[in-house]
């Protein structure tokens, strides 16, 4: 992926080394683990699971005002690269479509850091949290790709982080606000079933992003693609559940297996068409 030399995004958070926690009740580490365990097999919010765990009293408080990265830590330069780069790829696809396009904030930390959907925690990998409208990444993560599933190009780590730009397009939008209503009011099963299509879109949207970036910029090389498809492999619901148990319980799927991530982040990188990316009215995943 061609990114030294690129535009850097000023909405860089870097909280690494920083301070935070929670006020009113305190939660220990047992409690984390549980809600990230929660959240991982049943979908379920791990602020949610903090929250009643704890009496329901957990609150944040916000630690110090994060500092800009060091201008010569090359990873955080890579990662303020490739948000830049989502900013100039969803910005005009936002102004086609008569809307205005809303920069999320990315923040970097190292172990566990306060955010407005409970703490963020390195095991959880990078998310996204619609409540502060930010994207959360310890680098430790990109380790953990090269050791644990052998994928360490620029792109593969670049799709990581358009991926959860892609959840921040569906907040936006109003499509996260939807599948929420279904999680509320339906069982487990159905919950699960569209925490995977949401997923599944924003995989397509990661699509999307490379597609318009590499047409304006030009910043996919030879094995690109194939390095972010061995990524979206790697990371399907039942490649990791038969690594962590044995075996694979599909109804408890949230992300969607290896070949549906692999299959919609194609189906958005061929076109770059936002509409082949309704993962909810697809007969077929």
């Amino acid at each position: 992926m061609k990114w030294e030399g690129n535009r850097e995004s000023d909405n860089v958070e870097d909280r690494r080394g920083g301070g935070g926690g929670f006020g009113g009740r305190s939660i220990g580490i047992g409690t984390i683990v549980i809600a990230l365990l929660g959240s991982y097999f049943f979908g379920v919010s791990p602020d949610t699971i903090i929250s009643l765990l704890s009496g329901g009293g957990a609150q944040i408080t916000q630690q110090e005002p994060a500092q800009r990265p060091p201008a010569d830590d090359p990873m955080a330069r890579f990662v303020a690269t490739v948000l830049a780069d989502t900013e100039d790829t969803w910005g005009p696809i936002f102004r086609e479509q008569g809307a205005t396009y809303i920069k999320p904030k990315l923040v970097l930390f190292t172990g566990q850091t306060p955010t407005a959907c409970g703490t963020g925690d390195t095991a959880s990998g990078p998310f996204y949290c619609p409540g502060d409208q930010k994207i959360y990444i310890d680098l430790a993560f990109y380790q953990t790709m090269r050791d644990r599933f052998r994928v360490s190009s620029d792109f593969a780590q670049a799709y990581v982080i358009a991926h959860e730009v892609g959840h921040h397009v569906q907040h936006i939008s109003g499509i996260t606000e939807k599948v929420e209503q279904v999680r509320r009011s339906g069982s487990q099963k159905q919950a699960n079933a569209v925490s995977v299509k949401l997923e599944l879109q924003a995989d397509c949207f990661a699509g999307v992003w490379a597609y318009h970036a590499n047409q304006a910029r030009s910043i996919l090389e030879d094995g690109d693609v194939e390095s972010a498809l061995k990524a979206a492999s790697a990371i399907g619901d039942d490649t990791l559940q038969k690594q962590s148990q044995g075996h694979v319980v599909p109804d408890s799927f949230t992300h969607g297996t290896s070949a549906q991530r692999v299959r919609w982040f194609q189906r958005g990188i061929q076109g770059g068409d936002l509409n082949s990316c309704n993962t909810f009215a697809a007969r077929q995943l």
